[in-house]
């Protein structure tokens, strides 16, 4: 009864993308240098096997009258085909850790293939000035046409990423400051990708 019973949850876990069976295999991970030291590394999301980043939204707190944290937080829509988004796909969002503010900006997707590098637009320290850290984020994808994020347009976009050597982006993790209280928040700092080839 117990093995059926963990037979069960591993299948559960499985199909929502919580589990990586022994066919999935990491390629690669990807990351830029221009990304901000602020805050802590989250936990390590990925797609769920067979599935890979064909598009992305943005969690976006735009200009405000006060303290601005700028980009919070990266939502990886997964599909289950490296060809990328069709009318039958199938498709899960994974994140890692986010910030608190903000609006989910609308899905962007590949028109052929999907996410297979990345770059990042971010803030140098400001000083005594409003610190925003990590601002947007562009993507390539599997054919070289560009994704641009509609993030804010504080701060200078970094090199690109390594390009994926596995079949394309298949998880995330993000770098995120917490709320600092009567403090300077900056939200989400820098992300890197993972690469699979399954």
């Amino acid at each position: 009864m117990q093995q059926l019973i963990f037979i069960t949850v591993v299948l559960f876990l499985a199909i929502s993308g919580c589990y990586a069976s022994p066919n999935w295999r990491l390629d690669s991970t990807i990351s830029v240098l221009n990304g901000g030291g602020w805050g802590t590394w989250g936990p390590e999301q990925m797609c769920p096997n067979g599935y890979y980043a064909a598009g992305f939204s943005l969690l976006v707190e735009y200009p405000i009258d006060g303290d601005d944290s700028a980009l919070n937080g990266i939502g990886l829509h997964c599909v289950n085909s490296p060809e990328g988004r069709s009318a039958s796909s199938s498709y899960v969002t994974v994140t890692s850790t986010t910030g608190s503010w903000g609006k989910w900006t609308e899905p962007k997707y590949c028109q052929s293939g999907v996410l297979m590098n990345f770059q990042l637009r971010v803030e140098r320290p400001q000083g005594d000035g409003d610190d925003t850290a990590a601002n947007d984020i562009k993507f390539q994808c599997t054919d070289r046409s560009e994704l641009a994020g509609d993030g804010t347009s504080w701060g200078t976009w970094g090199g690109w990423s390594k390009w994926c050597t596995g079949k394309g982006i298949c998880g995330i993790q993000t770098r995120v400051e917490g709320p600092q209280g009567s403090g300077d928040d900056t939200a989400l700092n820098d992300v890197r990708f993972f690469c699979c080839d399954d």
